[in-house]
């Protein structure tokens, strides 16, 4: 199981070629690549250098002795209303292909959700079914998976988090199922998780480990989608752990948790990487003690 981080953080405080110095020196073994901004067309991955800047980021972490695992792409994929919902399944498509120059293995997507997930939850999943199943084609052409998301929503009204697009492990568990695609995978978001009801540990039992093949760890408050370091809010880490070995997980450890490193100081971020990585070697020793 390897260690991975998301680069968002660092990279927009010290460029994304020193983010990946950073992490190889902080403990990580690889780095989930944030392909933030480009839903708003801004950024080197909206240029037309683009594949030279991704062999670029490549060869820079070779040298650091850092691989690149994961990646997140653009968001949100819909807004129901043009040009955005062109111009960002562009952006998507790119994603995935910059992700499988640098070596990627598994791009986050999320699902489409412009719509009130309580008045058109069939609806969305049907959307969601056409929207996976149309890049598979991509995901073929340039190798990588496309690991789905289990999303919320939030009620403005009465001010708190909502279900949303595969918040349950049944809705989930059906979308992988009936999409039936060894490209299209889950990532199971541990916050999410617990913002909408369900502990993590039992969605990850319930989703097992051939359909969960990817992560997003943080910790959250049950209240705010909080995105900040293991043992900093209100998730049981022992039951995760102990859910994840026994289910026999086999993808990595991938941290969202920019927020703790946001909080920081610029000159404090490196060692507050430092820490986060020796925060998610301890997760791993505890998945591989249930595991044994």
């Amino acid at each position: 199981m390897k260690l991975v981080t998301q680069t968002e953080a660092l990279a927009e405080a010290f460029g994304e070629k020193e983010c990946i110095m950073i992490l190889a020196e902080a403990g990580f073994d690889a780095a989930d690549v944030s392909f933030f901004g480009m839903e708003e067309g801004k950024g080197i991955w909206c240029e037309e250098n683009w594949r030279e800047y991704a062999l670029l980021l490549k060869e820079t972490g070779e040298e650091a002795g850092l691989i690149f695992t994961q990646a997140h792409a653009p968001f949100p994929s819909s807004h129901g209303s043009e040009p955005y919902d062109t111009n960002i399944r562009k952006w998507i498509i790119r994603s995935m292909e910059a992700a499988s120059l640098m070596g990627v293995r598994d791009i986050v997507v999320h699902p489409v959700q412009h719509l009130d997930y309580r008045k058109n939850r069939e609806r969305l999943f049907e959307m969601n079914l056409a929207f996976y199943r149309s890049l598979i084609p991509y995901c073929e052409e340039f190798n990588i998976r496309v690991c789905a998301e289990n999303m919320w929503q939030y009620d403005s009204r009465r001010q708190y988090i909502v279900d949303s697009v595969c918040s349950c492990p049944e809705e989930f568990n059906r979308m992988l199922d009936e999409v039936g695609s060894p490209w299209i995978v889950g990532c199971l978001d541990l916050g999410h998780c617990a913002l909408v009801g369900t502990e993590p540990a039992d969605f990850i039992r319930a989703m097992g480990k051939e359909r969960l093949q990817a992560l997003h760890v943080h910790d959250v408050d049950y209240v705010s989608d909080c995105h900040t370091m293991p043992f900093l809010e209100s998730l049981d880490w022992k039951a995760i752990t102990r859910a994840l070995g026994q289910i026999g997980y086999e993808g990595n450890l991938t941290f969202e948790a920019d927020e703790f490193l946001k909080k920081m100081p610029r000159e404090l971020m490196p060692e507050a990487a430092r820490l986060l990585a020796k925060t998610g070697r301890y997760l791993i020793k505890c998945i591989a003690e249930q595991a044994e």
